[in-house]
């Protein structure tokens, strides 16, 4: 049955080798348990809610991709669409995280239409090949920036922005905090990225998760021996996991089905929507080829074949995980770690989907896991993002200096949209008023793209 269903021999591969590979994307990626909850929190969301519709988002997904397209590539809601999600769209924009998901739920229709006609190639290819891959580096800066905070390694200061100290950042946040609450979980947080760091270079599976984990249990070998001491009030926690309800699995219902349309006729709303679909839509596509072009799934032309089912699996899973109460569902890069470990088709994706299930009986743990320990894999996985800036052309300077703007943007000005605007807006004018229009052929869509984000600042 599995042999007929997912073509196993025609594909080079087996049932243990396959089972082995989803094992090791889910270590891989699991940490995207502990992440998403603690990011969507900061925008009101219910943590414990947004932990189960995290692994379900992902279950569905993963099943999807082996359903449609019969490739072990696993889904979970994307890392810096979460970030856009809470940080740029909710606290910078001020849109409630309902509107936010329904932006999300819009996403997700247009793109399983996009999915379903040739409408996606065009938009893919309108957009020039350096800046796609200055998105991706300028989402790394916004993401590590995002870790840094969270861990208190970055605090505001006189400055704008400074290295953590203890007495800035009580003058800051008007607390009287102490080295055993803030302090420590800083020194820890660096520790987590060094030790994350050192896991990466050694190659070690699941190095994202292993970072987390360890920097957890360093954390909570500091709480037994007094040195963390708990402040609620300042928003440190104990960090034992509370099993007092059992295995049980957090309620969805605070966030579940809560698409709000009020907000929708609005040109920032249409801004937020193109956003979640440029980002999700390129992370896939960048995904998807940079993972299968590894497994040699390419054919002679370079393209993949079942892309299209591939990408109506993501669609699919980005409405549902919407509806589920979670931001973008999109393929994940991690997938690369199971197809390195030989799997080839879908019954990889099947596995990391079961493991995705299980995972939603350990709540408990993962909903302990502290920022200063999550901080670390946003920084790391920040990094991973940055590494695109190599696939920019420094040599020609009108790409170049958009992609250098698209790309500081991000972090600066704390949005992912504001970059994405801020790049193609340059992109366009810098080359229309240097006369490079001709040799760049620039699409109609940039123009169009141009004049409305242009638009958006003059009377928004």
């Amino acid at each position: 049955m599995l042999e007929k269903f997912f073509k196993l021999s025609e594909n080079g591969t087996d049932v243990k080798t396959e089972v082995v590979a989803g094992i090791t994307t889910f270590m891989t990626m699991a940490y995207i348990l502990a992440v998403n909850p603690s990011i969507l929190s900061a925008a009101g969301m219910d943590q414990g809610a947004v932990f189960t519709a995290t692994a379900l988002a992902s279950l569905i997904g993963t099943l999807l991709m082996a359903i449609f397209a019969n490739y072990p590539f696993a889904l979970a809601p994307g890392m810096g669409l979460n970030a856009y999600f809470a940080y740029t769209v909710v606290l910078g924009m001020g849109y409630s995280w309902e509107i936010a998901l329904t932006a999300v739920f819009v996403e997700g229709i247009v793109f399983i239409i996009l999915s379903l006609t040739n409408v996606r190639e065009a938009i893919f290819n309108a957009i020039p090949k350096n800046l796609k891959a200055a998105v991706s580096v300028g989402i790394g800066l916004f993401i590590a920036f995002i870790g840094l905070q969270n861990a208190n390694i970055v605090i505001g200061g006189a400055t704008l922005l400074q290295l953590f100290s203890l007495d800035e950042y009580n003058a800051v946040n008007g607390v009287e905090a102490t080295f055993n609450d803030v302090g420590i979980t800083v020194i820890l947080a660096i520790l987590g990225i060094l030790i994350t760091g050192i896991l990466v270079i050694k190659n070690v599976k699941g190095n994202i998760l292993w970072g987390i984990l360890i920097t957890w249990v360093l954390g909570i070998v500091c709480q037994f021996a007094g040195l963390y001491v708990p402040n609620p009030e300042l928003g440190f926690y104990g960090l034992l996991p509370d099993f007092s309800g059992g295995l049980s699995i957090p309620s969805i219902a605070p966030i579940f089905a809560k698409i709000d349309f009020s907000g929708i006729f609005s040109l920032n709303f249409v801004v937020v929507i193109f956003a979640f679909l440029f980002v999700d839509m390129f992370d896939t596509i960048g995904t998807l080829i940079g993972v299968s072009s590894k497994a040699d799934m390419l054919d002679e032309d370079g393209k993949l074949p079942r892309i299209k089912g591939a990408l109506l699996a993501d669609a699919v899973a980005t409405t549902a995980g919407a509806v589920l109460g979670t931001s973008t569902t999109t393929t994940f890069v991690e997938s690369a770690s199971g197809v390195s470990e030989g799997g080839r088709t879908g019954l990889t994706a099947v596995t990391t989907a079961i493991l995705f299930g299980l995972a939603l009986f350990l709540s408990p743990i993962f909903l302990a896991i502290p920022s200063f320990a999550t901080a670390p894999a946003l920084i790391v996985v920040g990094f991973y993002m940055l590494t695109n800036v190599v696939n920019i052309d420094f040599s020609d300077i009108a790409e170049a200096l958009p992609c250098y703007i698209c790309i500081a943007s991000m972090p600066f000005f704390y949005s992912i949209s504001e970059g994405i605007s801020m790049g193609v807006i340059s992109y366009v004018v810098l080359n229309v008023v240097t006369g490079k229009t001709k040799e760049k052929k620039i699409s109609a869509l940039m123009y169009v793209l141009a004049v409305l984000f242009i638009l958006k600042y003059l009377f928004l």
